[in-house]
């Protein structure tokens, strides 16, 4: 199973929005900054992920996108089930003729649903902080 660009992308906007979340609507110009996203693309990943309920928009001078959910119950499966369907690794039995791979297809496909679903938005902007953390720059007088 591979994630394609633009699950990345949408992920990536998502998570940016979980950053920013309770801080008011924010620009599709700095959501794109921030993750390096083409602006044009993601006005288009972000219309998407509002005709679901994930983001919800606001315009004017002080518009720009939101998060509808809560960051620490939107998972990384709730937004890629969305994207792309349910997770799929391997044929299902019977149409790939994979014998006794056939349950380390399901394996597989069961960890990365399992990761894909315990892990929330505001777990990543956790990590992330975490992360920022311990590179923080000391200074001594």
């Amino acid at each position: 199973m591979l994630v394609s660009q633009k699950d990345r992308y949408a992920l990536r906007a998502v998570f940016e929005l979980a950053k920013r979340n309770g801080r008011g609507p924010v620009k599709v110009a700095e959501i794109a900054t921030a993750q390096s996203i083409p602006p044009r693309f993601l006005e288009v990943i972000l219309n998407e992920l509002k005709q679901t309920g994930f983001v919800e928009s606001r315009r004017g001078k002080r518009g720009g996108y939101l998060l509808t959910a809560d960051p620490d119950e939107l998972t990384i499966g709730d937004v890629m089930s969305f994207l792309e369907g349910p997770v799929e690794v391997a044929p299902a039995n019977g149409s790939g003729g994979d014998g006794v791979l056939a349950s380390v297809w399901d394996e597989v496909q069961k960890a990365i649903s399992g990761i894909y679903q315990t892990t929330t938005f505001a777990d990543l902007v956790e990590q992330e902080r975490l992360k920022m953390g311990m590179r923080a720059p000391t200074y001594a007088i």
